[in-house]
């Protein structure tokens, strides 16, 4: 791989003979973001192999997810074998200078790398809730248990303290109601479930302590060269929502960590998001503009987002509108609508007055790309179509062994393989559920203690004499022959008539208070 410090990072270039000689990406507008598109086995993990070499080679870490499982060749000298070597010759390339690129290895699960862990409270409502998938309601909710949390001095780490949460909120809802509003157990419960959910699929695993420090991303070896982060996807693809919501995490937690520095002759961090349409699938519009809020404003903290997905139509324009380095793989073309999405992919580049890139999306090679790159002044320029450089590192995984060595040599070895259990929310709730038990049967055991034994006979006051009747007229006697007799006296028709209006008027009364209640909790009014 060819690398010039002062034009930037060598992607690709076109056959000898052809006016385009070198694409490269200047390392001054990495930060300005970019996108890598194009259909399945087309060469996307070979140009996102090769861009992390570029910038760990300037010094400059990067972080990108393993979905495949194949990017962990990095850490390895690559090796030219007689299938590349025969390419690179038809294509009039020469092979890249074999190297190896410092790599620290990550795994939500801790299997095939260090663990990565986020606290609830540090994920937040907004993102639980797009992990949960809950409706508008149900997320509401969700606010409000954060909310109390927050309120009562709660801490919220990991699964169990969420769910204890969940729990004490809904069994204490009429609690809550007046302060913080109306609190469902239908609410709950679908948060209870999709908690149950998360749990199934592993997603336990990333909550708790000691939570990942975005600090570990951001180092360089003893050479200069950046450390390339590689996070092990390939089961946490198996819960596509809970893979969305921890990039999206990171992302969001590098804007909130780093501080403002402006455009650098080369950016901080640049970090890869594969398969980035699952970020974006079924969410809510709420989410989408906190995502446009942040690719905006954190290439403003040296941070360069690269997005790879199949297809631009992928990526909601607000966002896509943000990415100005594109590299745009073959798309296949069978069906009227993949037709459509290539016109569409073809309108998102510069053109080019030599090359018709709406064709040459669909004859794009394996390892061909079309690439269009900001310029000095942070303009796209025109549309060439070249040839991605091979990798200097390995194509394809390590093995365990290897994959063992680097974690033990790493320099992030043993800072997250030991969980800590803090008291939290949990174990507050069950301390105050057994004070509460406790007292409860001290005060059963006490009762009757109280109420019974000689001394409570002896101070028992003596039953009060019959008091005597009082005098009845000639009118009382009256209303004894109408409405029965002395001793089981019923009531009379006036008597039932007066009950029926006051018991009448006092419902109707009742009904015009309780209309008032609700109408001033639910702002309503009356129509």
């Amino acid at each position: 791989m060819a690398l010039s410090d002062d034009a930037g990072i060598l992607i690709a270039q076109g056959p000898p003979g052809q006016k385009i000689a070198q694409c490269l990406l200047r390392p001054d507008k990495a930060n300005r973001h970019g996108l890598i598109t194009g259909a399945t086995g087309t060469g996307k993990t070979i140009t996102l192999q090769t861009l992390a070499e570029g910038f760990s080679s300037l010094g400059v870490p990067v972080f990108m997810a393993d979905v495949k499982g194949d990017l962990s060749g990095i850490s390895q000298v690559g090796k030219v074998g007689d299938k590349l070597a025969k390419v690179l010759v038809e294509r009039g390339l020469a092979p890249s200078a074999p190297a190896a690129f410092p790599t620290t290895l990550w795994d939500v699960f801790g299997e095939q790398g260090h663990p990565v862990r986020a606290t609830i409270s540090d994920l937040g409502p907004l993102l639980l809730a797009r992990m949960l998938n809950l409706n508008d309601t149900q997320a509401g909710v969700l606010q409000l248990v954060f909310k109390i949390a927050d309120d009562d001095g709660l801490m919220l780490l990991d699964m169990k303290d969420l769910r204890a949460m969940c729990q004490h909120v809904g069994d204490n809802a009429s609690d809550f109601t007046t302060e913080y509003g109306n609190i469902s157990a239908a609410s709950i419960g679908a948060i209870q479930r999709g908690l149950m959910q998360i749990e199934a699929q592993g997603g336990s695993h990333f909550f708790g302590e000691p939570m990942l420090n975005i600090a570990d991303f951001m180092q360089t070896d003893a050479n200069g060269k950046g450390f390339v982060n590689i996070l092990a996807a390939d089961k946490l693809m198996a819960a596509p929502r809970l893979y969305a919501t921890f990039l999206l995490w990171m992302l969001s937690e590098l804007f909130e960590t780093l501080p403002e520095v402006g455009d650098l002759d080369k950016p901080k961090l640049v970090f890869f998001f594969d398969e980035a349409h699952l970020l974006f699938a079924d969410a809510p519009k709420v989410l989408i503009e906190r995502i446009e809020l942040v690719v905006r404003l954190v290439r403003s903290k040296g941070v360069g987002v690269f997005f790879v997905t199949q297809n631009p139509l992928d990526i909601p324009d607000s966002v896509l509108a943000q990415l100005g380095n594109r590299v745009q793989h073959a798309l296949r073309a069978f069906t009227p609508r993949d037709q459509k999405a290539v016109k569409a992919a073809a309108d998102t580049m510069r053109g080019n007055a030599g090359l018709d890139v709406a064709a040459a999306i669909t004859e794009l090679g394996v390892g061909e790309a079309l690439v269009s790159l900001l310029d000095e002044k942070g303009r796209p320029s025109p549309t060439e179509r070249a040839y991605v450089l091979p990798p200097a590192s390995q194509i394809g995984p390590i093995s365990k062994d290897q994959r063992a060595d680097l974690q033990a040599q790493s320099i992030v070895a043993g800072a997250y393989e030991k969980t800590i259990d803090r008291a939290s929310a949990f174990e507050e709730l069950k301390g105050q559920a057994a004070a509460q038990a406790l007292a409860e049967k001290e005060a059963r055991a006490a009762a009757p203690a109280a109420g019974s034994g000689p001394a409570a006979r002896q101070q028992a006051p003596a039953p009060s004499a019959p008091e005597a009747a009082p005098e009845r007229g000639m009118l009382d006697e009256l209303g004894d022959l109408m409405g029965g007799g002395r001793e089981r006296r019923r009531a009379s028709v006036g008597e039932q008539i007066l009950k029926s209006a006051a018991s009448s008027i006092g419902r109707e009364v009742g009904r015009q208070i309780i209309r008032g209640v609700l109408g001033s909790i639910l702002g309503g009014g009356r129509r």
